[in-house]
């Protein structure tokens, strides 16, 4: 057996998950849909919580006329546990995942709260930014005078606790 396949084996008995990820990536040229598609491999591979990462990226195809240039990237990812796995995709966003290893995803509750506190940090971020960016400046106004109203609920509730 080889070191890499002990280093899979062993990382999936502690709770590791092996798995292809495939993507697409899109630019204005060949080369710069290769930069980026390296780019994006070389990110992952040094995420915290990756073991390891090998990106298989196909040539790019299209740029006739003014279509931009494309290609697809596969990519079989270790990682520690499976909720480094979901904070990947929620980053992301591959076309496809296939679980490779192990057969059977068992979560402790506490991956199970760090995948949804990722969950919930990702799409929080998103919401800000999309209703930064698509509100009026009166509705921001008024967002910001709901988060005000929420946080001193929060902290009546708070107070309310400590009693």
């Amino acid at each position: 057996m080889g070191d890499v396949e002990k280093l899979t084996k062993k990382t999936i008995e502690d709770g590791g998950i092996l798995a292809m990820l495939y993507f697409d990536i899109h630019a204005k040229s060949e080369e710069l849909v290769k930069e980026l598609a390296t780019g994006f491999v070389n990110g992952l591979i040094q995420k915290q919580g990756v073991v390891y990462a090998l990106g298989e990226i196909d040539p790019p195809t299209g740029g006739e006329g003014d279509k931009n240039w494309s290609s697809s990237i596969a990519v079989k990812i270790l990682t520690r546990d499976f909720a480094v796995l979901g904070g990947i995709c929620m980053a992301h966003s591959p076309y496809t995942v296939e679980i490779l290893r192990p057969d059977e995803v068992k979560l402790k509750l506490s991956e199970a709260h760090e995948l949804l506190s990722i969950m919930s940090a990702t799409t929080a971020e998103y919401k800000r930014y999309i209703i930064t960016k698509l509100s009026k400046p009166e509705e921001l106004l008024q967002l910001q005078e709901n988060l005000r109203k929420r946080a001193e609920m929060g902290k009546k509730l708070l107070k309310k606790g400590e009693k």
